[in-house]
């Protein structure tokens, strides 16, 4: 057996450890790219000292985040780390993306290397070969950028190479690529009515009759409970919402709801009860009190109004698998029925349900001119939100007024 190196003072020297003829100490080590480095101090005791932080740093990565020789996905993990305050539901989509998108290839490159033109490239290569909407990447943006702006304020890199990337990108591909639009008042009426008129579909009608009616998001609406609705008032209390997210740490992907606050402040708000919606509680009520009332408990909460046929509240993905059965039905049957009646069809594009709270909103647009009391109905956070939908209504109804003005004029 070896025996132990020593210092001038008989103590036992660890692997790389040194004494210099000057008295001094030095301990060597090889970093992860494979560098000999050498930590120096006057003592043994400094010198243990640094080593101990030295260890502490490697395994946190620490040495390679420094040197800006860190991965995109080492400094994502840090940056997740940091963001104690994140709903649960917040943070299993936001590794969701990461993960689906980002870590397995751009992830992987070194955070010092990443340029301007690189994160372009890449953000149109999510939305050509990949064939994601904008919104989507939009999201995936809202992750990456925070993330390079925490490199930059370590000091590890000097500008944050998103900066700008994705305002780029929308100029490019024009204002309203990847933005939802409304049904039409035709669309929306062949929907709802086809809806009730189905033997096998009519059992949604007040669940899509409530989305269309107030506008909620399909969170808030699978997760109102009946002791959130003011009948004497004719109010609707949106003051929580349901969702459906990837259960933290799960191999399998499985999947749980939740109940959390609304997507933003703003959307703590009262919604008024119009009379088409009334009718679909009332209806619903009925329905239930045969069938039996939904049986579901959420973080501790009971009595959510809407249910399925097991007894449960509704899937949001179940709900939008349901609307593309409809319209593909309905598509069907109307081209048949239109030809016969030699007249054109009604065709009803594809849509989520969030189409329908978009339909809402355009609708309200349409008859309110108040900005802000449809903002405050819709719980938009940003103003600009509500004001994005009541540009686009206001162009349409600009070129109906126009239209309405050349029949009425009688100078030309």
């Amino acid at each position: 057996m070896a025996k132990a190196r020593k210092d001038n003072k008989g103590r036992a020297l660890r692997k790389g450890e040194s004494q210099r003829t000057d008295n001094t100490y030095v301990y060597t080590y090889t970093d992860p790219f494979k560098k000999r480095r050498f930590v120096y101090a006057r003592d043994l005791q400094t010198l243990r000292e640094k080593e101990a932080e030295l260890i502490k740093n490697q395994l946190d990565g620490l040495d390679m985040y420094v040197a800006g020789s860190a991965t995109l996905n080492f400094v994502f993990d840090r940056y997740m780390s940091t963001k104690y305050d994140l709903r649960k539901t917040t943070r299993s989509n936001y590794n969701y993306m990461y993960d689906h998108f980002v870590r397995e290839g751009f992830g992987q490159r070194k955070i010092g290397e990443i340029k301007y033109s690189d994160v372009m490239y890449f953000y149109y290569y999510l939305l050509n070969e990949k064939n994601l909407q904008a919104n989507t990447v939009d999201t995936i943006h809202t992750v990456l950028h925070p993330t390079f702006q925490l490199a930059v304020r370590d000091g590890i890199i000097r500008m944050n190479p998103s900066d700008g990337v994705m305002a780029e990108i929308k100029r490019k591909a024009g204002k309203n690529k990847g933005i939802r639009h409304a049904l039409t008042v035709e669309q929306q009426r062949a929907f709802m009515n086809y809806t009730a008129n189905n033997p096998i579909f009519c059992h949604w009608h007040p669940l899509f009759t409530v989305l269309l009616g107030t506008g909620c998001r399909i969170g808030e609406v699978i997760g109102l409970r009946w002791d959130d609705l003011d009948y004497e008032n004719r109010l609707i209390n949106i003051n929580h919402s349901v969702t459906y997210y990837a259960r933290e740490g799960s191999k399998t992907r499985k999947s749980e709801f939740a109940v959390s606050l609304p997507k933003t402040e703003a959307g703590i708000r009262t919604v008024p009860m119009m009379d088409a919606v009334y009718d679909a509680f009332q209806e619903e009520y009925e329905v239930q009190k045969e069938n039996g009332f939904n049986s579901t408990v959420i973080d501790g909460m009971t009595g959510f109004i809407f249910c399925n046929r097991f007894g449960n509240i509704h899937n949001p993905q179940t709900v939008n698998r349901t609307i593309k059965r409809i319209l593909e039905n309905y598509n069907a049957e109307e081209v048949v029925k239109a030809k016969k009646e030699r007249r054109q069809p009604i065709i009803i594009p594809h849509f989520s349900c969030h189409h329908l709270r978009h339909t809402f909103c355009t609708r309200f647009c349409e008859k309110e001119t108040n900005v802000k009391v449809i903002q405050a109905v819709m719980g938009h956070a940003n103003i600009e939100t509500t004001m994005d939908i009541y540009a686009e209504v206001t162009d349409a109804k600009k070129k109906e007024a126009i239209e309405n003005l050349s029949h009425n004029l009688d100078i030309f």
